[in-house]
């Protein structure tokens, strides 16, 4: 009887363990799958020369349909009009539906604003919500443009790598792959993200060779890194213009640094106020003025360029023209065929 139940339990003890390793196995043969480096890609590696400079609008199509193309920004324009909380349920679902539509039509702007809507949501409370957040539908859609060669596509999909979701699996060595790919394709935010990586190695040269990439391509946070490297090395006036380029290409910390420069006449060290004012920045309450009402815009409308800031709000020793308001600085809208 002894042997017999000792048998019994050997055999069960044999059955249990193979069920383990078949287990063990899969579960590996799974991890490796999910973890799989993606075909076509390169490993990110902080010692290899930094990619070349590229422009993202390179590699979007060369057609854009000005119907489709209208539909969308005419959504887009409702969805900057307010903060977003601001914005009624019709309006919401208006802006969902024409940026829908857009996006069935093939309008890639649609596309992405569309991924946007459902990884963040549309409507951030319960009397005007149009879309609740779906990680996997906006991983789908970027997905597509990934297939579709497109920079956005590779950065977006890229972050939902190093964050793990919507079915992208968490993995930060592939997350860089699509960084690297992305900057290569001119992604000014994948080019922003390895000047980062470039600078947290000491590696310095390469991260302004980044930063220069994307600040080529009109990127505000480019324009305002650069800018704030400058005013901590001292020069002031390359500072200045740099913040003022930051405000021409609509980014927000960029104009209120400069409100802060005209506000105070210093930005961060009281100590530099004489030799501020020694190259004609002090204490200026119009240009102040001016700058803040800026800044309060692109708070609302990230989406302003203004191009024509040169001339309605010049740095000093320029003077100041005759001011309407925020819209004098805008870029005015072309009427030629819409591209990317």
């Amino acid at each position: 009887m002894k042997n017999r139940f000792r048998y019994y339990l050997m055999v069960g003890a044999a059955l249990a363990g193979l069920a383990l390793i078949t287990y063990l196995t899969f579960d590996h043969a799974r991890y490796s799958a999910m973890h799989k480096h993606p075909q076509g890609l390169r490993r990110f590696s902080v010692t290899d020369p930094p990619p070349a400079c590229a422009r993202w609008k390179d590699h979007m199509p060369k057609h854009r349909d000005p119907s489709v193309f209208r539909l969308y920004i005419e959504a887009r324009k409702l969805w900057r009009s307010k903060i977003e909380w601001q914005l009624t349920r019709d309006e919401t679902q208006r802006i969902l539906i024409d940026v829908q539509t857009a996006a069935e039509k093939g309008d890639w702007g649609a596309k992405a604003l569309l991924a946007h809507f459902f990884r963040e949501g549309l409507g951030p409370l319960p009397e005007n919500q149009a879309q609740v957040p779906d990680a996997d539908e906006a991983v789908a859609i970027t997905r597509t443009a990934v297939a579709a060669g497109q920079p956005w596509g590779y950065y977006d999909l890229g972050v939902a790598h190093e964050h793990g979701y919507g079915g992208a699996v968490y993995d930060e060595d592939i997350a860089w792959s699509y960084y690297l790919r992305a900057a290569e394709l001119g992604s000014p935010e994948a080019q922003m993200a390895l000047a980062g990586a470039y600078g947290q190695a000491r590696r310095f040269a390469d991260e302004e060779h980044m930063l220069k990439c994307a600040f080529a391509q009109g990127h505000g946070p480019a324009a305002y890194t650069l800018a704030m490297r400058q005013e901590i090395l001292g020069n002031h006036l390359e500072a200045a213009r740099l913040f003022q380029e930051g405000v021409k290409f609509g980014h927000r910390e960029s104009a209120s640094s400069l409100w802060l420069l005209f506000a105070n006449g210093y930005w961060s060290w009281k100590h530099e106020v004489e030799r501020l004012k020694a190259l004609g920045f002090h204490v200026d309450a119009q240009r102040a003025s001016r700058y803040e009402a800026i800044s309060e815009a692109l708070l609302i409308n990230p989406d302003l360029k203004l191009a024509r800031i040169d001339e309605v709000l010049p740095l000093p020793p320029q003077e100041l023209p005759p001011w309407g308001a925020v819209t004098d600085a805008v870029e005015p809208e072309s009427s030629s065929q819409p591209t990317y």
